[in-house]
């Protein structure tokens, strides 16, 4: 199986981001601040995701853009646990990602910290039911 975050992984709905940063439950895991809402998804994905890198703490685009890369590889890699519990329950989440650290942060570390952050989502996915 190609493991890739394609384009029916990507947050596209304004509707949906707008509802997800506003009615949304916020999940804090540092250097991450993620707001979740379990909804239906316009795509048949288990799971759509919007990432951002803040104007006031990267100010040139090229920085926002490598933490927005690093930040999907990371996730890309470590998505398939999420993805299985989602399918398992038969739920879509939206999900909304916001880098919070001013420190320019490792792939490997990256990586360590979305796996904490995708275990913390998953432990409160499993509080709903």
């Amino acid at each position: 199986m190609k493991s890739d975050l394609g384009k029916k992984y990507k947050l596209c709905s304004h509707v949906i981001i707008e509802d997800v940063y506003s009615t949304g439950e916020l999940i804090k895991s540092y250097p991450f601040v993620a707001r979740m809402k379990l909804t239906t998804l316009p795509r048949e994905a288990p799971f759509q995701i919007v990432f951002s890198a803040p104007k006031r703490t990267f100010r040139k685009a090229y920085q926002r853009n490598r933490i927005k890369r690093l930040c999907k590889e990371a996730f890309r890699l470590n998505k398939n646990e999420l993805e299985s519990v989602l399918l398992k329950s038969n739920k879509q989440l939206a999900l909304f990602l916001v880098f919070t650290s001013r420190d320019d942060i490792s792939l490997q570390v990256l990586e360590k910290r979305i796996l904490k952050l995708i275990n913390k989502i998953i432990t409160q996915l499993e509080s709903y039911d």
